[in-house]
């Protein structure tokens, strides 16, 4: 090219660097994108709350008396917590294996059927998988508030 030629052209932007407190609050994630997100929080999260997980297994099978403990962490909490804080974390992992067990679904069924594989499922399933889980989640959180 000669020097003319390329001096003609409109110089492209160069984006270096993306600004986390001014781009990224505009910038719209589609529904696969916070699925996608959602499934590895989740599963930190599922990780992160496993002593928890292992202590309510634990307190509940052991025997009538530990049982009756477990119950009453839930109802009127123990010496460091408030009950409703135990229900608010058994509600997190309520909502974490439900998302991140829906959402493994469908990656599954992404993987076996090749013909699954376009934009359109991708956003619908995408949309189900997140209404799923918060609906589950919401009915479930009912249940354990003592709702009905």
């Amino acid at each position: 090219m000669t020097e003319t030629a390329s001096s003609a052209r409109a110089k492209r932007p160069e984006f270096r660097n993306i600004n986390a407190l001014t781009d990224l609050p505009s910038y719209r994630l589609p529904a696969a994108g916070w699925v996608s997100i959602l499934h590895r929080v989740s599963g930190v999260l599922m990780f992160l709350l496993m002593p928890f997980i292992i202590w309510m297994f634990d307190t509940s099978v052991s025997s009538e008396i530990s049982f009756a403990k477990f119950k009453a962490a839930f109802n009127s909490g123990l010496g460091w917590a408030p009950g409703w804080f135990f229900k608010l974390v058994a509600l997190a992992l309520m909502w974490a294996y439900l998302h991140h067990f829906i959402a493994g679904v469908r990656h599954l069924w992404m993987d076996v059927s090749h013909d699954a594989v376009s934009k359109q499922f991708g956003k619908t399933s995408a949309q189900v998988t997140l209404a799923l889980s918060l609906g589950l989640t919401f009915v479930l959180g009912l249940k354990l508030f003592g709702v009905y």
